[in-house]
C-alpha cells in the first residue's frame, strides 16, 4: 500500500470561491465539476409493429418515422432503419440520405427515382432526373 492514490478516488483540493469575496482563499461550498461531462451519444430506439409483408412494413415505417421526426424535431430521421424482428443484423436503411453539394442529406425514401432532395418545402434538388 506505497501509492494509495488512485485517480478515482477523492482528493482533498483548494477551491476558488465562486463570488470572489474578500475570503477568495478558503474553500468554497460550491466547486467546478471534477471530470468532463461525457460526448453525446447515438442511441437507437426500436419500435416493433406487424405487417402483411416487407414493403408494407417498409411504408409503415417511413410514416412512423415522418410522424415521430414531426413530434420531435431533434430525432435523426436519415438514421431511420427496418428489420425484421427477429433480425436486426438485417436493418436496411428507409431514407436515401445521399450528400448534395452543400453538405445536406436527401430526405427522400430510399430507393426513389429521380432527384435527390433537401428536407423541407422547396428544398434544393440535385443529381440525376
Amino acid at each position: 500500500m506505497r501509492d494509495n492514490t488512485s485517480p478515482y478516488w477523492r482528493q482533498r483540493r483548494t477551491v476558488e470561491r465562486l463570488d470572489g469575496g474578500p475570503d477568495a482563499d478558503a474553500a468554497a461550498l460550491l466547486a467546478p465539476p471534477r471530470r468532463a461531462a461525457r460526448p453525446v451519444r447515438f442511441y437507437t430506439v426500436h419500435l416493433g409493429f406487424t405487417a402483411a409483408g416487407p414493403a408494407e412494413a417498409g411504408e409503415l415505417a417511413v410514416g412512423y418515422a415522418e410522424a415521430l421526426s414531426l413530434l420531435r424535431p431533434e430525432l435523426a430521421l436519415g438514421a431511420a432503419a427496418l428489420s425484421p424482428a427477429d433480425a436486426w443484423h438485417r436493418a436496411e436503411r428507409l431514407f436515401c440520405g445521399a450528400v448534395g453539394p452543400d453538405g445536406e442529406r436527401c430526405a427522400d425514401v430510399a430507393g426513389h427515382p429521380g432527384f435527390h432532395h433537401a428536407p423541407g418545402p422547396g428544398g434544393l434538388g440535385w443529381g440525376d432526373g
